[in-house]
């Protein structure tokens, strides 16, 4: 006991002052001086069946330069994950290990704490002669933990293990914590798991007999306070709209950063790409990312599959992956949802930088370039950068193309207003970057929360960072089908009504987190929102002074006063028309300027989600809602992808 407390302390220590001393200290087993010679390259991966010719020209490559080993190694078209482990085994003189024949001792892995081992990607494996061996994908990762391990442990080897491998161990070992992790990683105090959904009905119930008793007994009174807030969240929406383009007719070109020296050396970016019941788009989704140009010895694509999905595994089954593409599969647990699927996926990422798409994206080529490129401008405390997203088949039908003009409106509008207003941004779904550690420190995803995306973007904000929106687009398939398109919106809503629910449980932790003006703009996002929605038939009644048909406020406000409110519902009306339209000639679909005076008549679709969605807080607070892909083809052409495909990699996790 006082040993295991004596070395987390050290090893805790050994963390806080980063105690890498690879270069003053020998390494057992020789291991630092190896590393310092050149490698033979063609002795170490002539076992793996590389052609001769080719390792040799990697051996001339490793006698100019030591690092050209790994370099090697981490190029997929030479070898395979085991390849690369036997390799690596070979030059560091040491043995490669298969968790799966010879599984680790998991007193040993208790005693290092499971999450360290994934955090560190580090395996205490067994106990021989009083010296534990270690097992880790390379002497480096090794390396860095090397003394903390050395405090906890005594004496320690290294013992090398393919990733895939070491993965599956983990997914065995460590399973209680992976699914702990998974569901529970987010604090309870910033979390939605304890909504009490009874408690919410009885709220619910409370404040709707009020309203009808208040509308019995004083009806024209209680009529007139709730189109005075829906009239005053609707001016606020309207000027923030209007702010918003302002900025974007007459911003300023920002001084871009010097760019980091250290992007010599490339950051490995990890992309989880949830799919649950995807059918119809594995193969399109294959060659969408294969397009993206950055290299692919730094790129680490997981399709994050549920152990049950039967559909999605079957269709993957039939396609062909890149090698650099692997699949993790999420055991059942007491829920179902994106972000629980994400925080497993998460233990398993090997990136600095995480990043998220969706099952149905087609990202810019160039877009991981740009992401790396920005991070690496930026300091620290901005954590997250959001894509701007488009549908390619904007032009299916007339909702394809109303959801394209206001997904135009938010993401090249709105969002970039509320960056520059200093706001907390509400992140979309996909297209999202995170620096890993901010990510982790946060607690990752709230399993729990349908709109966990919503939901970070203000954790995220509480905790001092910033989200920036980067000028790349990702092409998604809109969701051009009324019921599937009213499904989605009422779980988007009911996600940002259970999101503002758990930021608001203490509103003075929230101001003195945000400070003012962003708590103000919480209110707005949110509670202005979900109020917009849930009050529209009652803005849309303004429409009957316009043309003359009496009004229920007939009576109570004078003529100017009644008028003054229906000229601001029409002036509102027009500014959203103008921004929109300015918002599609932006995203060079101008075509579809026509189409924005028809918002009118789509935005009542919204109205009838949020009333679905405020209903389900109460009965399912925790339902997702699946939205299908693959129903509509892409209505502009695509380039096709030079990327040769490689048969499908073995998923690692619940084996």
């Amino acid at each position: 006991m006082l040993l295991g407390g004596t070395g987390r302390w050290g090893y805790i220590m050994a963390l806080i002052f980063q105690t890498r001393r690879n270069q003053s200290v020998p390494v057992a087993n020789g291991m630092a001086e190896r590393a310092a010679e050149p490698f033979t390259v063609a002795q170490a991966l002539s076992p793996s069946g590389v052609k001769t010719a080719k390792a040799h020209a990697v051996a001339d490559r490793a006698k100019r330069d030591a690092r050209a080993l790994e370099k090697a190694l981490s190029t997929p078209s030479l070898h395979t994950d085991h390849d690369t482990a036997k390799a690596r085994a070979t030059s560091a003189n040491t043995s490669l290990i298969d968790p799966k024949t010879n599984p680790p001792d998991p007193r040993l892995v208790a005693q290092f704490g499971a999450n360290l081992c994934l955090k560190h990607r580090v395996l205490p494996w067994r106990s021989v002669a009083g010296r534990v061996t270690i097992l880790a994908t390379s002497t480096a990762q090794f390396l860095r933990v090397r003394d903390a391990l050395t405090v906890i442990f005594g004496p320690v080897h290294l013992a090398i293990v393919s990733s895939a491998d070491l993965d599956i161990a983990f997914s065995r070992t460590c399973h209680t914590t992976l699914m702990e992790n998974a569901e529970l990683r987010t604090d309870q105090a910033e979390s939605c798991r304890n909504w009490d959904a009874p408690k919410a009905s009885r709220w619910g119930v409370a404040i709707c007999a009020t309203i009808c008793t208040t509308l019995i007994l004083w009806p024209q009174i209680s009529f007139l306070v709730l189109c005075s807030w829906a009239i005053l969240t609707l001016v606020i929406n309207t000027i923030l709209k209007a702010i918003s383009a302002y900025f974007h007719i007459f911003k300023t070109d920002e001084e871009t950063p010097d760019a980091n020296p250290q992007l010599a050396h490339l950051p490995v970016v990890t992309i989880l790409l949830p799919l649950f019941k995807e059918r119809d788009v594995a193969g399109a989704l294959v060659e969408r990312i294969s397009r993206l140009d950055y290299p692919t010895d730094k790129l680490d694509v997981c399709f994050v599959l549920e152990i049950d999905d039967t559909t999605t595994q079957n269709a993957l089954a039939k396609a062909e992956l890149p090698s650099w593409i692997r699949a993790i599969r999420v055991p059942l647990g007491t829920l179902q949802t994106k972000p629980r699927a994400l925080n497993y996926a998460l233990n398993f990422a090997k990136g600095s930088i995480v990043g998220v798409y969706d099952a149905e994206d087609a990202p810019d080529p160039d877009q991981i370039n740009i992401v790396v490129n920005r991070f690496a401008q930026r300091g620290r405390n901005v954590a997250c950068l959001q894509g701007q997203l488009d549908f390619y088949n904007a032009h299916s039908n007339w909702l394809a193309r109303c959801f394209t003009v206001e997904y135009a409106t938010w993401f090249r509008i709105i969002l970039p207003g509320l960056e520059r207003l200093g706001l907390a941004i509400p992140l979309g779904g996909t297209t999202l970057f995170f620096r890993r550690d901010v990510l982790e420190e946060l607690g990752g995803w709230d399993a729990h929360n349908v709109t966990e995306d919503a939901d970070l973007g203000i954790r995220l904000a509480r905790h001092g960072y910033r989200t920036e929106i980067i000028k790349t687009v990702t092409q998604e398939e809109a969701n051009a089908r009324a019921w599937p398109w009213v499904k989605q919106r009422s779980r988007w809503l009911k996600g940002y009504a259970i999101t503002y629910g758990v930021h608001m449980r203490n509103p003075i932790k929230l101001w003195r987190d945000l400070g003012p003006w962003r708590f103000f703009g919480v209110q707005m996002l949110f509670g202005g929102t979900i109020s917009q929605f849930l009050l529209a038939p009652l803005l849309w009644s303004f429409w009957l002074m316009l043309i003359g048909i009496p009004h229920p406020l007939d009576g109570v406000l004078s003529q100017p006063v009644a008028l003054g409110f229906a000229a601001t519902f029409l002036i509102s009306e027009i500014i959203g028309i103008s921004v929109s339209a300015l918002a599609v000639a932006k995203a060079d679909k101008p075509e579809l300027i026509k189409w924005t005076p028809t918002l009118h008549f789509y935005f009542p679709l919204a109205a009838l989600a949020a009333y679905k969605g405020v209903l389900e807080l109460a009965t399912k607070p925790f339902y997702w809602d699946k939205t299908s892909h693959g129903i509509f083809a892409p209505t502009t052409a695509r380039q096709t992808s030079t990327v040769q495909p490689q048969p499908l990699p073995h998923p690692i996790a619940g084996e």
